[in-house]
């Protein structure tokens, strides 16, 4: 019996999923889920991308297990944000479809063009987990190493972007970029994989127009 009830669940969840991103679509509402474990830059990133495309207008919903410290960052950019906590109800370590139907009913998505969830900070839980997004973006930080993608793989597999992040601190980390880029494939052989710095502005570019481009191939009529 616990199994169908865990299958009732899960099948309910996933239908929720479906209609997020039909309706998002209908709305011209390009969704992206960023995971990463914490301290990628997911938050930087987001807040850089709002700076360099002020033709778009953009909203975001952040998760945390505890506090609003991103959701805070992203309303001094003048951001539409709604926080979701999952320390209140057992510190979930990600979120759910019907938690992003929640927060979308209480937002105003007139206008908007790309919504981000900046999901809780890990490589494991979130990727179980479809929330309706048109496109999952794993957030990988060169400092976490070249074995990130063989250990934590699901991440990498559910997801069409990588963006190597941090790409600045290179010069003094002993590490491969080429190797990196090559376990990631090894897990996701079709991963546009992206690298870049939010700091520098190196390869940022290239993450601009794959989000400019990817949101007009969702909705030609942009």
């Amino acid at each position: 019996m616990e199994i169908k009830v865990m299958k009732k669940i899960l099948e309910a969840s996933e239908r929720k999923a479906e209609e997020i991103r039909a309706e998002l679509k209908k709305r011209g509402v390009f969704f992206l889920n960023l995971m990463s474990s914490p301290g990628s830059g997911k938050t930087t990133i987001i807040e850089r991308t709002v700076e360099e495309l002020p033709g778009l207008k953009f909203a975001v919903i952040e998760g945390d297990i505890q506090t609003t410290l991103d959701a805070q960052r992203m309303a001094k950019l003048g951001v539409q944000t709604y926080q979701i906590n999952t320390g209140p109800f057992g510190g979930d370590c990600h979120l759910e479809a019907p938690w992003i139907a929640t927060a979308l009913s209480e937002m105003d998505l007139n206008g908007i063009n790309v919504l981000f969830v900046e999901n809780i900070g890990n490589l494991v839980c979130p990727a179980e987990f479809d929330i309706g997004a048109h496109l999952n973006v794993v957030v990988l930080s060169v400092t976490e190493g070249e074995d990130k993608p063989l250990k934590y793989p699901l991440a990498f597999r559910v997801s069409g972007l990588t963006l190597i992040s941090k790409t600045d601190l290179l010069p003094h980390l002993d590490i491969s970029l080429e190797r990196l880029v090559q376990n990631i494939r090894a897990v996701n052989p079709k991963m546009e994989i992206i690298p870049l710095s939010a700091k520098t502005g190196e390869g940022f570019q290239n993450w601009l127009n794959f989000l400019q481009n990817n949101r007009k191939s969702l909705i030609p009529s942009l």
